[in-house]
């Protein structure tokens, strides 16, 4: 299995960014999908996650500004990230966990990972 990130950037604060993750290298019905990100010296965080069949749950200081979806035909979640604030930079990846049929927050439940895609919110 195989996930590539990508869309992350330089932006400034207020701008919004698209970021993409294509899984490719097995089935992915019945799998979650998340991001995660991890800003410098700090731990890595979770973001937001989706089913197969569509249910979603975010880190609730990111409801409203972030939305996570996904295309089941193409193996890929999309995180769409507006108002974006100097704290929301980080590196940020996306993860696949098999065998679940509800959003995952824990990392450690995530089967893969993408390289990570890193994001800079300049003031």
């Amino acid at each position: 299995v195989q996930l590539q990130a990508s869309g992350g950037g330089l932006v400034q604060v207020g701008d919004s960014l698209r970021l993409s993750c294509a899984a490719s290298g097995s089935t992915f019905s019945g799998s979650v999908m998340g991001w995660f990100r991890q800003a410098p010296g700090k731990e890595r965080e979770f973001v937001a996650s989706i089913t197969s069949s569509g249910t979603i749950n975010y880190e609730q200081s990111m409801t409203g500004r972030f939305t996570i979806s996904r295309d089941n035909a193409k193996n890929t979640v999309y995180l769409q990230m507006n108002m974006l604030k100097p704290e929301d930079t980080a590196v940020y990846y996306c993860a696949v966990g098999f065998g679940y049929n509800r959003p995952i927050r824990s990392p450690t439940l995530y089967d893969y990972w993408g390289q990570g895609t890193l994001v800079t919110v300049s003031s």
